[in-house]
């Protein structure tokens, strides 16, 4: 069109404008031959993992293969699930002839649940690029999301291989001997003077020590508050998403040191009950008594968590709650149920700190407001500090942690329970 234009001003153009109008056409009739002459020019398959991971970055597998006797130019538009609300995905690539390409992008869910994939578009273009003739595969797939895995499998080997105390993943030491005792072996260097059999000793004519194990089929209970102070979002997740994740982990860590794990969450009343056990069947029951864990929007009710845990469960547990408040006015009005349920059971109280706040704490104010706002930050700062000291006045176990820092410090405060047989 501009060169029309331009012919209109300079009429000599005219002839030549119209020729290269010619070619354009001719290209662009042969660049649709080219692509249009086979039948099935590309073959895509979208492999979708069995289900995704919440809050990891999930890999997702795209195979294309080029059947053209030459070189072609693919746009791969995915329909991604609106969870994500991906508006601008795009993979711009150039196959080779005769080729199979594989690709691989990843996708990081924040909500539980099922997530629809669309059409898997294809758009082919050849080396004149005038034409892109559409390809579309795989349509319609649906894939859930469930707690985190990937961190239950990121634990499991070190629970099983008993290394987690490496890395800076275990923090305490242990202290004291529990009372199971194991077996009698030949003292090494390092080995506890205190440990030493002195009959043993004598019988073999060299040094023996007594070697004792943690005590197992200890029952621990993951509960789980889903009323609305969980939903404090936190990088994309909420704050019940994190305490899911911890909790699937800490009981896959608790049955690979032969204790019994079960969860329930409540709010208004008691839901997602899994009794502990040590089946084999028991991770599965606790993964899919996670999956379906949802806010309610409710100030959760404490008077009926008690009840329900004196009722239900008679053997001494380790109780982890997840939980968060934010004030000391907001403990105190459930410390009397919490001084309940630890008058039974070994409570340990899990609840966040605010890590929006350190950004106003370390600002440096340089108006009034600002100032104010500053002081409130350290105000609210240091009340999550007075009610860690609240708990531990009555003999109540907590832990202050990050979102982040969750799952690492259960597990430390577990280690550290069964190091020091408080159970």
């Amino acid at each position: 069109m501009v060169l029309f234009v331009i012919s209109f001003v300079f009429p000599v153009w005219f002839n030549a404008v119209k020729l290269v109008l010619l070619a354009l056409v001719t290209l662009t009739f042969l660049d649709a031959l080219i692509l249009f002459a086979t039948k099935k020019g590309i073959n895509g398959l979208r492999t979708l993992p069995e289900k995704l991971s919440n809050g990891d970055k999930n890999p997702i597998h795209l195979s294309i293969e080029n059947f053209y006797t030459f070189p072609i130019y693919i746009r791969i538009i995915d329909e991604i699930p609106e969870q994500f609300q991906v508006r601008h995905f795009k993979i711009d690539r150039k196959l080779d002839a005769s080729s199979i390409t594989e690709f691989e992008y990843e996708l990081r869910p924040t909500e539980r649940g099922e997530y629809h994939f669309g059409k898997l578009n294809i758009y082919v273009s050849s080396v004149f690029g005038l034409i892109a003739r559409r390809f579309s595969f795989n349509d319609g797939e649906m894939i859930p999301t469930y707690p985190s895995f990937i961190q239950l499998r990121k634990y499991n080997l070190l629970a099983i291989s008993n290394n987690l105390n490496q890395y800076g993943i275990k923090k305490v030491r242990k202290l004291g001997h529990t009372m199971e005792f194991e077996q009698i072996k030949e003292y090494v260097l390092g080995d506890d003077l205190r440990t030493i059999n002195w009959k043993a000793t004598a019988k073999k004519n060299q040094l023996m020590v007594n070697q004792f194990q943690d005590e197992k089929s200890q029952p621990i209970y993951s509960v789980i508050d889903k009323g609305r102070v969980m939903k404090m979002p936190f990088d994309a997740l909420s704050l019940l998403d994190y305490a899911i994740n911890a909790a699937l982990v800490i009981s896959n860590v608790a049955l690979k040191k032969h204790d019994k794990a079960g969860i329930f969450s409540f709010s208004k009343k008691v839901e997602n009950r899994v009794v502990a056990e040590r089946r084999s069947s028991q991770m599965n029951l606790i993964l899919e008594g996670l999956y379906n864990v949802n806010t309610d929007f409710f100030e959760s009710d404490f008077g009926r968590l008690y009840a329900d845990i004196k009722r239900n469960i008679t053997q001494r547990s380790l109780i982890l709650l997840y939980t968060n408040f934010e004030t000391l006015d907001g403990l105190h009005r459930q410390l009397p149920y919490l001084k309940g349920i630890a008058k039974s059971h070994l409570l340990v109280v899990i609840f966040f700190k605010n890590t929006e706040l350190n950004s106003l704490i370390n600002d440096k104010a340089e108006t009034v407001q600002q100032a104010y706002d500053k002081v409130i930050a350290e105000k609210f700062t240091f009340e999550k500090r007075l009610i860690v000291n609240e708990l531990k006045k009555y003999g109540i176990y907590s832990i202050l942690t990050t979102p982040e820092n969750l799952t690492i410090d259960t597990i430390n405060k577990y280690l550290e329970i069964k190091a020091r047989g408080l159970l």
